[in-house]
């Protein structure tokens, strides 16, 4: 038996240093994570947002080849939702959740100033809340459809189908100055 939590430290310690936008503290490669000033913590995390999109992805990536070579997955729901562009995008445009201030849809914005990494955490809190609705409605809990389910077969699928209705480019809502390695 292997947890996914376990998957994603490994990731995180192997591969901590070869994202090209991730952050560090002190000598610590923390790859995608961001600041914002409402986090509060007493320790060398004070104020950092961890993602960990990409690193993310991998671990669930790895989950169905390791079962396949007769490893037990368990505690799936570790793993967070993945704070990008399509899941995110997704609540936008559903108008889920809603810009304060709407001039900033026609703003280029860096993927770590506090408006998109306010949009990332927002995405992996609805993310979780809306597993919890699905679960709830389809008579399922979290070992029966995990949140991976729920990503790869709805949000990240649909968050991608109502961009390119809502937008010929199929761009996010919000307009990203990104190479892709963050967000």
């Amino acid at each position: 038996m292997l947890a996914a939590r376990e998957i994603l430290i490994a990731i995180l310690e192997g591969m901590g240093e070869i994202w090209p936008d991730g952050g560090w503290v002190d000598s610590i490669a923390i790859g995608d994570a961001a600041y914002h000033e409402a986090v509060k913590r007493s320790d060398i995390t004070d104020g950092i947002v961890p993602f960990h999109k990409l690193s993310q992805w991998m671990s669930y990536s790895l989950i169905e080849p390791l079962q396949v070579a007769g490893i037990k997955i368990i505690d799936l729901d570790a793993l967070t939702g993945l704070a990008e562009y399509r899941n995110g995008g997704l609540f936008i445009d559903t108008g889920t959740i809603s810009l304060r201030d709407k001039t900033q849809m026609e703003k280029v914005h860096d993927p770590k100033s506090p408006l998109i990494v306010e949009w990332r955490a927002l995405t992996v809190t609805l993310l979780d809340q809306l597993a919890e609705q699905i679960r709830l409605h389809t008579n399922t809990n979290s070992e029966s459809m995990p949140l991976v389910s729920i990503l790869q077969g709805g949000t990240w699928s649909a968050g991608r189908r109502i961009a390119q209705r809502l937008r010929a480019d199929a761009s996010p809502p919000l307009r990203l100055k990104s190479r892709g390695t963050i967000f």
